[in-house]
């Protein structure tokens, strides 16, 4: 009875000491991606890997399991920026206790998200304090590198490594989006506006180029049209005259383009009624009034083409007369020589004709200002065989 009694107190204390709690058990586990820290009577004596562990009972006790996971901490930040606008940034920081610093992770710091919540705060205020709102938006990689930079060193000496830091948003003041927003459509709208004014300027330009063009190939249209009218017109006028119609070659020509037209008219007009004259006279009357307009300007042409013959022709006529009168003073200075050489007077005749001489070159002079070109040469001749008697 007594040994029965002895071998079940030796499986109950082996029973306890392999399956009991982790102060009392020999073995203890530990899981994947974890570690264990053994302290005996308080001192820290090995790390835990993960599997099948063993142990001193009562005499060395385990921690907690420290997860070697990657973590995340989310940080809530209220800042203002150099303008003085206020901001909230949420950053997102991934860390992991490195697996060969276990112990310092677990023994130097107590609360290590509250130690990381620290840095983060100082890091991202002094980061925006440098910065306006637009650089702030503009610079959010920037501000996520240096938190990561910062912590990474502060946070090796501990034991825990800095995966990555994420700023995942900059949130200012509802009533600050609002006004950014309000900016940012005034922007876009002023932008519209002017793209839109920027392409109505070139439709102008491009338009204006295109009429300014058209009119200038529509004018040499026009152009090229008329004078092919003009020649047409000879050629029909000349082929009547040959045809001996000349005398009613300018009605014919005239009720042509006077039916030619009426047709052009009915074919383009935008007008649904067409006024005619009512009887066959009025189409006469109306081809008389064509030809006697045509005939009043020709006329006109006419004469004033005459007056200027007629100027030309009294001229002529006044400039005949001079020479005229100009030769009946040779005459008579001829005629008074003679007489003078026949009443045996030769100082006389000498003396009287070189007076008259005297007085035909003065008139000749006064004339010659007046004279053509040829009537000035044989005055000039006159002159010459003077000096030389």
């Amino acid at each position: 009875m007594f040994q029965i009694l002895f071998i079940i107190v030796v499986v109950l204390v082996v029973g306890g000491l392999l399956f009991g709690g982790l102060r009392t058990s020999i073995f203890f586990t530990v899981h994947t991606q974890e570690n264990v820290l053994v302290e005996r009577f308080g001192k820290f004596q090995k790390v835990a890997s993960p599997g099948l562990n063993t142990k001193i009972p009562f005499i060395e006790t385990t921690t907690k399991p420290i997860s070697l996971r990657v973590r995340q901490l989310e940080v809530n930040i209220e800042t203002k920026t150099k303008d003085n606008v206020f901001v909230t940034i949420p950053v997102a920081v991934q860390y992991v206790i490195d697996q060969h610093a276990v112990v310092d992770a677990y023994y130097k710091l107590s609360d290590p998200e509250d130690q990381i919540r620290s840095y983060v705060f100082d890091t991202v205020r002094s980061a925006l304090s440098g910065l306006t709102l637009d650089t702030a938006f503009e610079s959010k990689d920037d501000i996520a590198t240096t938190v990561e930079q910062r912590l990474s060193q502060s946070m090796a000496e501990y034991g825990f490594r800095i995966v990555n830091t994420l700023v995942t948003d900059i949130s200012p003041d509802p009533r600050v989006r609002d006004s950014m927003n309000s900016i940012n459509a005034a922007q876009r709208e002023r932008d519209a506006a002017q793209s839109l004014a920027e392409a109505d300027k070139i439709k102008r330009v491009t338009q204006a180029q295109a009429e300014a063009e058209s009119k200038r190939l529509q004018g040499e249209g026009v152009a090229a049209q008329r004078k092919a009218i003009a020649m047409g017109i000879a050629e029909q006028y000349e082929m009547l005259r040959k045809a001996g119609i000349e005398g009613t070659a300018e009605q014919l020509l005239l009720m042509t383009q006077y039916f030619d037209t009426l047709q052009d008219v009915a074919r383009n007009g935008r007008s649904n009624v067409l006024l005619l004259p009512s009887n066959p006279g009025a189409l006469g009357d109306l081809s008389q009034e064509i030809r006697t307009s045509l005939l009043t300007g020709y006329e006109s042409e006419h004469a004033r083409r005459e007056g200027d013959a007629r100027s030309q022709q009294e001229a002529a006529q006044r400039h005949a007369a001079e020479q005229r009168a100009a030769a009946q003073l040779a005459q008579q200075e001829a005629a008074y020589q003679a007489r003078a050489a026949a009443a045996g007077h030769p100082g006389a005749v000498s003396e009287h004709a070189q007076q008259t001489a005297e007085e035909l070159a003065a008139r000749a002079e006064q004339l010659a200002g007046r004279l053509p070109q040829r009537l000035q040469d044989q005055v000039n001749q006159f002159l010459q065989q003077r000096d030389d008697k």
